[in-house]
């Protein structure tokens, strides 16, 4: 008994690639921008927030270094690499530390994501994460090397959990930072 082919044979000049079914994670990007009130809000709060003394426990989370680095790929127009810069230098003035150290550890992150954000772009908030803590990690390894080398003194390790706590609270901030424009984007979707 003789097989037929069940499938018609391509058409010449269309191929078919593996590679042209595959789709982006996260095929529905968000409609419109975040709203710049939103954004800054966000940051003046986090700012205050890290203003509190909890952050001198060395493996505690650098909230305010997360936030600048998902506005900053996420909202690059708005929060760049100045305005770490500029965040950081605040945050100097504010620890009485060496001046440019936060604003060094800001504006290497900042740099990270503008750096990676076309591939972050693609990927949902966990792998986001795992592609951000290398650029935590080496961010905060710029700074304390910087400090060890003009004080004179190596504070230890304990600042690789900081960076840790901060990539595994990158999944957080997504929901919470792009909660209005879920919103916003149901409500279109809705009426529509």
């Amino acid at each position: 008994m003789v097989r037929k082919p069940t499938g018609s044979a391509p058409v010449a000049g269309q191929r078919r690639s593996s590679l042209s079914s595959l789709e982006p994670i996260d095929a529905s990007p968000f409609k419109r921008p975040s709203s710049p009130l939103f954004v800054w809000f966000t940051l003046l709060l986090i700012w205050l927030v890290s203003l509190l003394p909890w952050r001198v426990w060395q493996p505690a989370p650098d909230l305010l270094l997360l936030v600048i680095v998902f506005w900053c790929l996420h909202e690059p127009g708005r929060v760049n690499m100045l305005a770490a810069f500029c965040i950081g230098l605040l945050m100097d003035v504010h620890d009485g530390a060496l001046l440019g150290e936060q604003a060094l550890t800001f504006s290497v992150a900042a740099y990270g994501s503008l750096l990676l954000s076309r591939r972050l772009q693609r990927f949902n908030s966990i792998v986001q994460a795992i592609h951000m803590l290398p650029v935590f990690v080496l961010s905060e390894a710029v700074s304390r090397v910087a400090h060890s080398w003009l004080a004179g003194e190596w504070v230890g390790w304990d600042w690789l959990w900081s960076a840790l706590f901060t990539a595994m609270l990158w999944p957080l901030a997504d929901v919470l930072l792009h909660m209005p424009q879920r919103r916003l984007d149901e409500t279109e979707s809705g009426s529509a």
